[in-house]
């Protein structure tokens, strides 16, 4: 078997304690493999956003394990979990993060440039992400200049530059129009049928029904897992 893009193993995170301690993920297992993209649904509290930055390597575990690429986060430094990050794991947020002072080209190529690529293959590598995502022509283009849907595109162009093989997806469309969200939604499909791994937050069924699984939590709890041998979860007829 292939090492996963990413994998939960019995993953539990604990905030605060005492009266004030909440349980956002119990024991959840999760494998998600290159070129698979997995749905994560539920109610409002029931741990999407937890796992989500657990997966990102932006929190730790209380306890479990967290793998991407078949290295296990919780053993990298501060600096190490920086690096991976910037290399094999790309992280759309629903808001979009863009920087506002920069270029469409220079927000892609940050994170190569970051990363110790030189300036100029920085910039080739940010063009080609964003002609893959069909908006190279908004590379000297300010986000204030552009719409909702070119932003977004451009943050999943930066999400995905370079060479990483996980893209983990905020509720994406949530700010979009219908048609623009499956414009996105079509173009993150597109992006995992080529080989990347790809984990959606959605609330939405019907944003669900692009992936080729979906989990539910409640209560931080993984409560069901179908796939698209089950029609009426994708079309929204959720279990209860």
């Amino acid at each position: 078997m292939s090492t996963a893009a990413l994998e939960l193993r019995e993953v539990s995170r604990v905030h605060g304690s005492g009266p004030t301690e909440v349980h956002a993920l119990r024991g959840v297992s999760l494998r998600v493999d290159p070129g698979e993209l997995v749905a994560v649904m539920g109610p409002s509290g029931s741990g999407k956003s937890s796992l989500l930055t657990l997966a990102g390597g932006l929190d730790r575990p209380t306890a479990g394990s967290v793998l991407v690429d078949g290295t296990a986060l919780e053993t990298l430094g501060q600096a190490a979990r920086a690096r991976l990050r910037r290399t094999s794991v790309g992280y759309v947020f629903q808001s979009y993060n863009l920087i506002p002072a920069l270029t469409a080209v220079e927000n892609v190529a940050l994170p190569r440039e970051l990363d110790g690529r030189r300036p100029a293959a920085a910039r080739r590598d940010a063009l080609a992400a964003l002609a893959a995502v069909g908006v190279e022509d908004l590379a000297r283009r300010f986000p204030d200049d552009m719409s909702g849907g070119q932003q977004q595109r451009v943050a999943i162009a930066r999400a995905v530059v370079g060479e990483r093989r996980l893209i983990l997806l905020d509720e994406p469309t949530g700010a979009l129009d219908t048609d623009t969200g499956e414009e996105v939604l079509r173009l993150v499909r597109a992006r995992c049928d080529a080989g990347v791994a790809g984990v959606l937050v959605t609330h939405e069924a019907r944003h669900a029904a692009w992936a080729d699984r979906v989990v539910f939590l409640r209560d931080g709890v993984m409560v069901d897992e179908t796939g698209r041998d089950r029609p009426d979860v994708l079309l929204g007829r959720t279990t209860s």
